[in-house]
Formats: structure tokens, C-alpha cells, sequence
């Protein structure tokens, strides 16, 4: 099955990856910042955007299996949200073939558990599931409200979530749920150990979906991983804080 991927720019590889209900032209400012330095491939995750709905990809081996069939022999990756646990289940699997790693408002582990505080609870995951089921385009459009929540820019980057949403055309409904289950079971923080590239971990100070504790946690469970918390920045930071975050992206993946 073919993804759909956008590439440009010319210079060592690098593939974005993108949050639930989404798709890579959110990344578009992002990849365009890249492109004079790299070779930038932005990829709509099956289901979502241009891409078409897999039964394989019904879980997050599934998803990370098949994002990495259609990603160079050696990149570096930065996920966004769920692109980040893919992005990090893709650097467990295939270490060899990651050659940095950059993870924006991840966390191994997005349900709160006894051991685990930094997450959204299960009464919050079953409404966003109930809703899914009822509207998910209503459904969609609240959790990107979540996502900007608390941030100095929120109307406007709100506003450019909005926009850019169904630029790509309707996510899948099996994809949506998919990912939804994903976010809601998923803990990757046993595997940690087992990133071997050079990691950024980047969250935003405000953001209440994956708060900078998950980023502090997920960077001390990878050897040697960097973690940076963008001030007044909450879900989105490539969005709101264009400029800081490039800045921290481009240090951390050095000259081309």
C-alpha cells in the first residue's frame, strides 16, 4: 500500500509525521524551513490526508511498519503528538535506520495510570471516543481547542489548525478510531531504552495534552536525550513558535 509523501528540498533526509486526525500539510511551514538544508518528506499516516486506510496499520506496530516502508534507508524523523509515538516505535524497531530523532509534544504514554500522572484520563479519552462515534468532525475540531489551550497565540494558531485540517480531504473513520485506541493504550515507556539516536524531546510550557513532566520523563528514559521547553507554547510549538522552534531544530540537527 502506497502513502502519500511530499518531498523537497535536497540535503540529508529527514520525514515529518503528524497528529491524530491530521495529515504532513500541517508541516508544510516546517518542511519549507527544512528544504534548504535537507530533503524534507512530510507523510500523511494511513487513513489520514492522502493516504489510504490500512487494516495492517490498526495499531502502532502496525502504523510504524508501514510508515517506515515508504521512509529513506536512513532519516532523521520528527513526530508530532501520535507521529511521535510513531516516530518512536519506528527508532525501536529499525534503530539503524534513524539517524536523529525529534519528538514534539510526545509522550510514551498519553493515559494517565497509577504510576503515571502525566495524562489525560480515561473519562476524557471515553468522551473524545463517544464523541468520535457521534461527530467526528465536531470531535476533531475539540481536540484541536485542546491542543492550543493555554498558549499566548491560541486564536491564532487555533485558526491555522483549522484551516489546514481537511486540506489533505477527510481522515478515515477506522484511521481516526485507530489511532484514538493508540493514544488511549499504548505505553512505550519499557521500550525507551532501546532509542539509540540522538533524541530531541520538545514540549510546549502550557500544553495540557502532553505536558512538559511526559517530555522530561520521556527524555530521561532515552540515553542521553535533550529536552526543551518552549515558554507560552502549549500543544502545536512548530505553529506558535515558529521561530524558537526552528531555531532548537536546526542546533540540534546541525549543518547539512
Amino acid at each position: 500500500m502506497s502513502l502519500y509523501r511530499q518531498t523537497g528540498g535536497a540535503g540529508p533526509d529527514i520525514a515529518l509525521l503528524h497528529g491524530w486526525g491530521l495529515h504532513g500539510g500541517l508541516l508544510a511551514d516546517l518542511a519549507a524551513s527544512l528544504e534548504p538544508r535537507h530533503r524534507v518528506h512530510a507523510i500523511d499516516l494511513p487513513g489520514h490526508g492522502r493516504s489510504p486506510w490500512s487494516k495492517g496499520a490498526g495499531d502502532l506496530e502496525g502504523m510504524a511498519r508501514l510508515v517506515a516502508e515508504h521512509l529513506p534507508e536512513r532519516t532523521a524523523l520528527l513526530g508530532w503528538s501520535l507521529g511521535g509515538l510513531v516516530a518512536l516505535r519506528i527508532a525501536t524497531l529499525f534503530p539503524a535506520r534513524v539517524t536523529r530523532l525529534v519528538l514534539v509534544a510526545t509522550t510514551p504514554c498519553f493515559r494517565q495510570r497509577r504510576d503515571w500522572p502525566h495524562g489525560l484520563d480515561e473519562a476524557t479519552l471515553a468522551g473524545i471516543a463517544k464523541g468520535l462515534a457521534r461527530d467526528w468532525r465536531g470531535t476533531i475540531n475539540d481536540f484541536l481547542g485542546l491542543q492550543v489551550r493555554g498558549d499566548e497565540r491560541q486564536l491564532e494558531t487555533l485558526r491555522a489548525l483549522k484551516q489546514g485540517a481537511f486540506a489533505h480531504g477527510e481522515p478515515s473513520t477506522a484511521a481516526l478510531g485507530a489511532g484514538l485506541e493508540v493514544l488511549r493504550s499504548v505505553d512505550l515507556r519499557p521500550e525507551l531504552r532501546r532509542v539509540v539516536a540522538p533524541t530531541l524531546v520538545v514540549s510546549g510550557a502550557y500544553d495540557r495534552l502532553t505536558p512538559p513532566a511526559a517530555g522530561a520523563a520521556l527524555a530521561a528514559g532515552i540515553g542521553g536525550a535533550r529536552h526543551e521547553v518552549i515558554a507560552r507554547a502549549a500543544h502545536a510549538p512548530f505553529l506558535s513558535h515558529r521561530e524558537t522552534f526552528g531555531s532548537l531544530l536546526q542546533e540540534f540537527l546541525g549543518p547539512a
